[in-house]
């Protein structure tokens, strides 16, 4: 999938996903990009981690670039750290890699992935009454179950990435009562019973 205009991303390649495929790795960059530079011993308090593991994490994820110091931040010997970019891209071939390592690397971050989806939809479904109204009108949880070949489904997929790509910086996100909103897209072949 090409890397949308204006959202840096990263393309996952052997080396990088091997890199990042660690849960606390993963859990660190999440918290980088939702909540923005902080220090290694801020992500360990938020993460439920100690200071050393999340300081050892965050220098691996900066060797394979995935994190860089912020240096407009901090004073002294306190370093702040900040994602290098937005998000990731998972190159199909990786699937089809023939390191064995390579592919279980792969399937630790896409499971991982999944995890903190399934999470985040829970959070969300245990504090909806919290929102208004509004909100909880426009959530959805919707499934649909079509019959497609294999280049139907990746030409329905970059569709769905490109429509959502168009509500990126929109003038209406700095309304007062504009919100972060999670989009969670699962798409995936399923055998008939």
């Amino acid at each position: 999938m090409p890397e949308p205009e204006g959202f840096p991303t990263r393309s996952l390649d052997p080396r990088t996903l091997r890199g990042l495929a660690h849960p606390l790795r993963i859990q660190l960059l999440r918290a980088l990009r939702a909540h923005g530079p902080a220090t290694a011993s801020q992500l360990a308090e938020r993460l439920g981690e100690s200071s050393g593991a999340t300081s050892y994490h965050l220098r691996q994820l900066a060797a394979h670039g995935f994190v860089e110091d912020d240096p407009t931040r901090g004073k002294g010997r306190e370093r702040w750290w900040k994602a290098g970019q937005e998000g990731v891209t998972v190159d199909e071939t990786l699937s089809r890699n023939p390191d064995p390592e390579v592919r279980g690397a792969l399937d630790l971050y896409v499971h991982e992935i999944a995890t903190i989806h399934t999470q985040e939809l829970s959070t969300y479904l245990g504090t909806r009454h919290d929102w208004g109204d509004a909100w909880i009108g426009v959530s959805d949880m919707s499934d649909f179950t079509l019959r497609l070949p294999p280049e139907k489904l990746r030409e329905l997929d970059q569709r769905m990435h490109a429509l959502i790509e168009s509500y990126r910086g929109v003038e209406e996100a700095d309304a007062p009562d504009a919100e972060r909103v999670r989009i969670h897209l699962h798409a995936f072949p399923q055998q008939e019973n």
